[in-house]
């Protein structure tokens, strides 16, 4: 038995429309079954997250968050992911946790954006200046030939270094650069909300990437309100994230307003309905997408 070993090097293979593309596909099979378990020893954590999808294979990814690793000059985030065989169950393969990870999560929102934002949209605004946020100026460019990118960030420095690095245009007024933009990616840390819904002008679609916890935010409850709201996964999503499960409780919106998840993308259900009406995708991120992923990068380093 021979298992692969799969680093970034087979990056130069992917394809971020025949990701997406595999994404959609996979929402084809039954519906994964996920689970999670975090470990903990003081600051130090150990977080899995599982998922198996009949007729697709099984995925374990691992990781290690290590707060104290950077006074030793070594990362505080290191792990895999571990891809086992549907009808056997046997490993096969092992892949670098960052590769699957960015090419996940930016799929992910591109996924969204490709149903959802206008196929003419041309202003993109990046909020955030991380790892996530170089990957959608990636991804979009890969799906909007037009697309012009903007960034804005809390530190003007960090905005500057990020359009230097991408070629976009860094914004010092956040609500300014709201107003104007086609298309808005949150990928930032944040606990409380960023995004205004007054700010935003009709035909906007946002894709939400950032928050994870119930106690984290990137838009106000006002902006899921004038949204028609989207998630990739209703089941990782509505009950654990605080971006839906404030709304939720302030009675800004209810959980029939989430229109569709990735699961409804056959019955064209996500999808935007006229050029005017403001859109919001909810990245969650599930462990179901990492198998997909994982499934794909596997696929695509084997060719």
């Amino acid at each position: 038995m021979t298992i692969a070993i799969i680093g970034p090097e087979v990056e130069a293979k992917l394809d971020w429309i025949k990701l997406t593309e595999a994404l959609e596909a996979g929402h084809l099979l039954p519906k994964a079954e996920v689970g999670d378990t975090v470990l903990r020893r003081g600051a130090d954590t150990l977080l899995t997250r599982s998922a198996w999808i009949d007729g697709m294979g099984l995925a374990v990814k691992a990781a290690t968050i290590y707060p104290e690793n950077h006074r030793l000059d070594l990362p505080n985030l290191n792990g895999v992911v571990a891809l086992f065989a549907d009808a056997t169950g046997l490993p096969e393969a092992y892949i670098d946790f960052g590769l699957v990870t960015k090419w996940k999560t930016a799929a992910d929102s591109l996924l969204a954006a490709r149903h959802l934002a206008r196929p003419d949209a041309e202003t993109f605004l990046i909020v955030g200046a991380g790892t996530v946020a170089a990957s959608m100026v990636e991804a979009y460019s890969a799906a909007f030939p037009k697309a012009r990118f903007h960034v804005w960030t809390r530190s003007e420095k960090s905005a500057r270094a990020f359009a230097d690095a991408t070629g976009a245009t860094p914004e010092l007024d956040l609500e300014a650069a709201v107003r104007k933009a086609d298309v808005i990616a949150t990928a930032t840390m944040a606990t409380e909300p960023m995004i205004r819904g007054a700010w935003l002008k009709p035909g906007t679609h946002l894709d939400l990437i950032g928050a994870y916890r119930p106690d984290m935010r990137e838009a106000d409850s006002e902006t899921l309100a004038r949204a028609r709201v989207f998630v990739d996964a209703r089941a990782t999503t509505i009950n654990h994230i605080g971006e839906l499960m404030v709304p939720i409780a302030e009675g800004a919106i209810t959980e029939a307003d989430v229109v569709a998840d990735f699961y409804d993308l056959a019955s064209g259900a996500f999808t935007r309905r006229s050029d005017d009406e403001i859109t919001l995708s909810k990245n969650g991120g599930g462990a179901h997408l990492d198998l997909m992923t994982a499934r794909y990068v596997l696929d695509a380093a084997q060719t």
